[in-house]
Protein backbone atom coordinates (compact mmCIF):
# COMPACT_ATOMS: atom_id res chain seq x y z
CA UNK A 1 0.00 0.00 0.00
CA UNK A 2 0.91 3.50 -0.27
CA UNK A 3 2.09 5.25 3.16
CA UNK A 4 1.19 8.93 3.62
CA UNK A 5 4.81 10.89 2.81
CA UNK A 6 6.72 12.26 5.71
CA UNK A 7 6.06 16.33 6.21
CA UNK A 8 8.34 18.10 5.07
CA UNK A 9 10.35 21.43 6.75
CA UNK A 10 11.12 24.17 5.43
CA UNK A 11 13.90 26.39 7.02
CA UNK A 12 15.08 29.77 5.40
CA UNK A 13 17.39 32.25 6.71
CA UNK A 14 17.51 35.66 5.81
CA UNK A 15 21.30 37.37 4.95
CA UNK A 16 22.41 40.57 2.76
CA UNK A 17 24.95 40.66 0.72
CA UNK A 18 27.10 42.61 2.78
CA UNK A 19 27.08 39.66 5.01
CA UNK A 20 27.71 37.23 2.36
CA UNK A 21 31.41 39.42 1.21
CA UNK A 22 34.62 38.90 3.17
CA UNK A 23 35.77 42.46 4.90
CA UNK A 24 38.96 42.08 2.98
CA UNK A 25 37.46 41.37 -0.49
CA UNK A 26 38.56 43.41 -3.38
CA UNK A 27 35.29 44.44 -3.99
CA UNK A 28 34.93 46.37 -0.98
CA UNK A 29 38.11 48.12 -1.79
CA UNK A 30 36.51 49.43 -5.18
CA UNK A 31 33.13 50.43 -3.08
CA UNK A 32 34.70 52.07 -1.16
CA UNK A 33 37.08 53.91 -3.70
CA UNK A 34 34.44 54.66 -6.35
CA UNK A 35 31.00 57.05 -5.77
CA UNK A 36 28.40 54.55 -8.08
CA UNK A 37 25.77 57.00 -7.24
CA UNK A 38 26.36 59.06 -10.75
CA UNK A 39 24.93 56.54 -12.58
CA UNK A 40 22.33 55.32 -10.40
CA UNK A 41 21.02 58.63 -10.97
CA UNK A 42 21.75 58.77 -14.36
CA UNK A 43 19.79 55.60 -15.12
CA UNK A 44 16.44 56.56 -12.70
CA UNK A 45 15.59 59.65 -14.92
CA UNK A 46 12.23 59.96 -15.49
CA UNK A 47 11.29 60.73 -19.03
Amino acid sequence: MLKEPAPQQYQFEVVTPDELVPDDHRVRKVDAAIDFEFPQHKNNRQA
